[in-house]
């Protein structure tokens, strides 16, 4: 049959969306009584898009994002205004085009880890490739590697990701070889690729991290010198204790009133 043909040269082509449209499209077409030219557009439209999405599919895959932080499932408001209308234009991700830099700062449970993974989502729906890692599992990857004689490949492969974003920075164990490896990492991508770090150490608790004070200065030198720096308030709950107490039917901080009290 012809159908089975042109499926067949769709193989060879690599054009599987177009084998998997092709019937349904012609009888569509000669329905509504196309032009050749429409009938040819509509399949390499459908083509494109079939690529897209899975492209984003591999995309996501690869990025290894925490279930449902997605930006819709963010309290935005939880946000200084200012961030929040510097939003729409993070998601477009021009940033990681000149290999800038965001850092997240907060309390643990503020949302820094949902926000940075809600706008990796966005990035890769933009074409952006994107690595989601807490960075004491990064850390370890790169010990191991350095251990293997293979720290150098396995640079490179993180350098296959346009941004990587680093959750936790205040988790890792903080031994000397721990510094220098994720120091080195940094480094790597000053200039070139694009960092998003989460963390509830401030600035001047980095030295915690890196021991060194002259490290400790290159690396904050490194990661700030093109950058966006978004600070969650110390006045902020954490959204797991509000969740909690929400379950509980309390409003988090407030006593629930007497029954019969005004409000």
């Amino acid at each position: 049959m012809a159908l089975d043909t042109i499926r067949a040269h769709c193989k060879t082509l690599r054009l599987p969306t177009v084998a998997q449209v092709v019937e349904q499209s012609l009888v569509t077409a000669q329905r509504e009584d196309w032009a050749l030219e429409a009938f040819v557009e509509h399949l390499l439209e459908q083509e494109m898009d079939g690529r897209r999405e899975r492209r984003i599919a591999r995309l996501t895959k690869a990025a290894h994002f925490p279930v449902n932080k997605m930006l819709d499932t963010f309290d935005q408001k939880r946000l200084p205004l200012r961030i929040r209308r510097q939003i729409p234009q993070l998601c477009q991700g021009d940033f990681i085009d000149r290999a800038e830099n965001i850092l997240i700062f907060g309390l643990p449970g503020t949302g820094k880890t949902h926000l940075a993974a809600a706008l990796g989502n966005e990035w890769i729906q933009r074409n952006y490739s994107v690595l989601f890692i807490p960075t004491f599992k990064l850390v370890g990857g790169l010990l191991r590697a350095k251990r293997d004689y293979e720290l150098e490949r396995e640079l490179r492969r993180l350098d296959r990701f346009q941004v990587i974003i680093l959750d936790d920075l205040g988790y890792v164990q903080q031994s000397r070889e721990e510094m220098e490896v994720l120091f080195t990492l940094l480094a790597e991508r000053y200039e070139r690729r694009s960092v998003v770090i989460t963390s509830n150490l401030v600035f001047s608790e980095w030295d915690h991290i890196f021991k060194d004070p002259l490290t400790t200065a290159a690396a904050i030198d490194r990661v700030v010198h093109h950058s966006l720096i978004i600070e969650f308030g110390r006045d902020m709950n954490s959204v797991r204790a509000e969740e909690a107490a929400r379950r509980n039917n309390v409003r988090f901080g407030v006593p629930d009133a007497p029954e019969g009290a005004e409000s």
